[in-house]
């Protein structure tokens, strides 16, 4: 008996993920939701979609009614947390789009994750957070050489999100104009007037995932404090008017000994370092950067020199294999879906996109905890509420919440 599997939210970041998850050789069948009925119809006449129809609905209300086992949530960020929350109390299993919430108070982000966390130890249903970082190649080859043991000790990484207002290839006016249209979206004008008026404030640590949580997931390490600067707009542009930072850098101490720079940068000519949601990584025995890995063979002190080799590695060679039959589904859902024969390509967000939708799809299947918990979520989240929090103390250490992540 396979999954039956509801997708709810059927926009521009929805309709990317729905054949994906429809494809999955583990998905029986599929409930499309959405709050805009001609949105529900478009995927149900998908060539990939249609043949996996088993309900469309148009609130999450009936959805946590139906006979589900699991619930994919692509709506507005704002309404992520207790749209999870509810799925997971109706008996299912979720997944979320990134981030938990967006909201510009600190304080209550922290504590929709806390609630999250109880309901998955009250209900023993599992959250997971679609974090895009985890399954780019780096983090994969990274991981791996980690597992071997291969860095050594963890001395110093650095990683980044930047991603300029203007950038061509995703205009965040654009984004932010697109998620006030629709039904749901005009609603956020109004949601957010209130934070507003009683002077909370937007701010790129707000949504921190992409930066944060690649080198914490290859290191398997917790924060414990930051000290941040934040970089505020200086020339009125109306796209920061609810800002207090455009850009906003960190310091962040490990309980492994390790310090790590992160930076979330939404005013930035053109990143001519790491590339987008990028990172590097120094051991005292490997290093990664750039698609470089650097290896000095120095597994025990020695007065001998080492000769440090250093190997060019490919996105495809960094990349994990998927199960042979799950790319054979999702090349199959290409080709029906493009009219021609495709071979399987990982695509969004460096690859991602097909690595998620598996690792959440054979979580269910198994009933195990899935990669990128309710506590990796909540601890990402954190790091950037204390960035944010030292930026505003204009640099002064700032602890940074511990949800009680312990590694596996």
């Amino acid at each position: 008996m396979g999954i039956k599997l509801a997708l709810v939210g059927l926009g521009a970041f929805g309709s990317g993920f729905a054949p994906l998850f429809t494809s999955h050789p583990l998905v029986d069948s599929v409930i499309l939701c959405d709050a805009e009925a001609e949105k529900v119809e478009k995927h149900a006449s998908d060539p990939v979609i249609a043949p996996k129809v088993a309900g469309k609905m148009l609130s999450l209300d009936e959805v946590c009614k139906s006979d589900c086992d699991a619930v994919v949530i692509m709506t507005q960020p704002w309404l992520h947390a207790p749209q999870c929350i509810q799925v997971l109390e109706s008996g299912k299993w979720v997944y979320s789009a990134v981030p938990v919430i967006s909201l510009p108070d600190d304080n209550e982000v922290l504590d929709w994750c806390s609630k999250i966390i109880e309901t998955v130890e009250r209900t023993g249903n599992e959250y997971m957070l679609g974090e895009t970082t985890i399954y780019r190649p780096q983090t994969m080859f990274c991981r791996r050489m980690a597992q071997q043991g291969l860095f050594g000790d963890f001395v110093y990484a650095e990683s980044e999100y930047a991603h300029d207002v203007d950038r061509f290839e995703c205009s965040l006016r654009s984004v932010a104009a697109q998620r006030t249209t629709g039904k749901i979206g005009q609603m956020r004008k109004e949601l957010m007037a209130p934070y507003f008026a009683r002077g909370f404030k937007l701010h790129p640590m707000c949504y921190p995932t992409h930066s944060v949580s690649g080198v914490v997931d290859v290191m398997r390490c917790k924060p414990l404090s930051v000290s941040a600067i934040g970089y505020a707009n200086r020339n009125n542009d109306p796209f920061f008017a609810n800002y207090d930072y455009s850009n906003i850098t960190a310091l962040f101490r490990m309980d492994n000994g390790c310090a790590v720079r992160v930076s979330e940068m939404r005013e930035i000519s053109g990143n001519t370092g790491l590339d987008d949601e990028d990172f590097r990584i120094f051991g005292t025995r490997g290093s990664y950067s750039l698609n470089r890995w650097c290896d000095n063979g120095r597994t025990a002190p020695t007065p001998e020199r080492k000769e440090n080799k250093e190997t060019m590695v490919t996105a495809e060679e960094m990349r994990d294999p998927l199960p042979p039959e799950v790319t054979a589904a999702f090349s199959d859902a290409m080709s029906r879906k493009e009219g021609k024969v495709k071979d399987f390509l990982a695509t969004g967000h460096g690859g991602s996109h097909p690595y998620l939708v598996h690792e959440f799809i054979s979580s269910v299947a198994e009933r195990r905890r899935p990669r990128i918990s309710a506590w990796d979520a909540a601890m990402y989240m954190a790091m950037g509420v204390a960035a944010h929090e030292s930026a505003v103390k204009e640099g002064e250490s700032v602890k940074v919440i511990d949800f009680g992540k312990k590694w596996d």
